[in-house]
């Protein structure tokens, strides 16, 4: 079982280390079984945390055992870290996840070295100054560089934990996970959606509604005026709506929604990659292709090989293929009647 270690030392930001804590306790492959063994270490028998002392069951040998260790936030960025825990850090071959300011740690142990990183956004510029030699980018939620991960503030360490549950074990599980924490598999947009204070939209035109039509409809070849007149907007008023509430444009969140029900499909059913695209919504094998490759990373039939449908048995997978086919029909259905 892969060994998920995260890492407490007096001045770590509590939610930081709670949230790799939750996320990794609550993913669980197809058979149910844990997909992590998570361990919370400390190079002292008691470490603050904010208003509150935690006591890790664990010594900083475990360290040694990690396939994963998670770094938290740090509260105080002035703060001396412990000399044995920046030795570990530059010392394992662990793969590196670090939470909001728990990049300066990873810096501070020389593991951030000519790599592109990402930490709070207020924290950025900071990071930046102290550690010339890391490429920070302030307007990103996470950063995969490697074996070297980092998330900007707070929440963010949700997307990234996300996404290495997704990377580890497939769309699936990531979705389960997501769904048990309460949180989506995936926000667009950056961080730097939150640094710009606008004041919110007002509540009469609260896109959730028509976010849930767009979900349904994911296979009809929608433009912004289709879905503006859905919305009863303009496609002026619309993107502005659109990103105050989801930090992306409609055309662009829908993509990525195609993209993610594809992924979905290409682990879950035997449907033709072909066939995979038009079910959610591509007219063109090249444009389903290119998208897949650009949000994903990898192409759709490398994706798959991946992760099989194989693992599913027979049966599954034949119900899964139909009920791709019946949501497509029942989704056209519901758009003829409304």
């Amino acid at each position: 079982m892969h060994q998920m270690v995260v890492l407490a030392y007096d001045g770590v930001v509590p939610f930081d280390l709670s949230v790799p804590v939750e996320v990794f306790g609550r993913a669980h492959r197809a058979d149910g079984s844990p997909a992590y063994q998570v361990r919370v270490c400390a190079g002292t028998a008691e470490v603050r945390a904010g208003a509150i002392s935690i006591r890790a069951p664990y010594d900083l040998s475990v360290l040694a055992e990690a396939d994963t260790i998670v770094v938290p936030g740090v509260a105080d960025l002035d703060a001396a870290l412990p000399a044995a825990v920046l030795d570990a850090l530059a010392a394992t071959p662990a793969r590196l996840v670090s939470i909001c300011t728990g990049a300066f740690v990873l810096a501070a142990a020389g593991r951030l070295d000519g790599r592109r990183a990402t930490t709070h956004w207020a924290a950025a510029a900071e990071l930046a100054r102290r550690h010339p030699t890391v490429t920070v980018d302030p307007d990103v939620l996470f950063v995969a560089d490697g074996p070297v991960l980092t998330s900007a503030g707070a929440a963010a360490g949700f997307d990234l934990c996300l996404h290495v549950v997704r990377g580890d074990h497939g769309a699936a599980v990531a979705a389960d996970t997501a769904r048990s924490c309460v949180m989506p598999l995936e926000r667009a947009g950056g961080q730097a959606q939150f640094i710009a204070y606008e004041p919110p939209a007002p509540a009469g035109h609260s896109l959730q509604p028509l976010l849930g039509w767009l979900a349904d409809n994911l296979h009809r070849p929608l433009t912004l005026a289709d879905i503006a007149g859905r919305a009863a907007m303009s496609t002026r008023s619309l993107s502005r709506h659109f990103r105050d509430q989801t930090g992306t444009t409609p055309v662009q969140w829908l993509n990525r929604q195609r993209i993610r029900r594809a992924q979905q499909l290409l682990e879950r059913t035997d449907q033709p990659v072909e066939r995979v695209g038009t079910l959610v919504g591509f007219t063109s094998p090249t444009a389903f292709r290119e998208s897949f490759r650009q949000i994903v990373g990898v192409p759709p039939r490398a994706y798959r090989a991946a992760f099989p449908p194989s693992a599913l048995k027979p049966r599954a997978v034949a119900r899964a293929a139909a009920a791709a086919d019946d949501h497509v029909r029942s989704g056209s259905a519901r758009s003829d009647d409304g």
